[in-house]
């Protein structure tokens, strides 16, 4: 029940900012992906920040909080092949 509050709070203030923005919702595309973006970047900010308090670099941060996999996702050419993920040709 408090992921379903959390959510509607969440909610009410991406309204207030909106409404503040003069934006109408649903947004416009730029618009909303912008915001996607400030939302998936934000995610990150807690477990950087305690990576950080406890004394690793920014980068290094970013790596020991897997933040770029979360952000980016898989990029090309950056798959580790393992024999578990290869089908059986039999």
């Amino acid at each position: 029940m408090k992921l379903y509050l959390a959510s509607l709070g969440a909610g009410l203030l991406v309204g207030v900012v909106y409404s503040l923005l003069a934006v109408r919702s649903p947004a416009p595309p730029v618009v909303a992906l912008i915001g996607l973006l400030g939302i998936l970047l934000g995610e990150q900010i807690v477990p950087v920040a305690r990576q950080m308090i406890v004394g690793c670099g920014f980068r290094q941060a970013v790596d020991q909080a897997g933040c770029r996999g979360h952000v980016f996702g898989e990029l090309p050419g950056t798959a580790i092949k393992q024999d578990s993920q290869i089908p059986n040709a039999e």
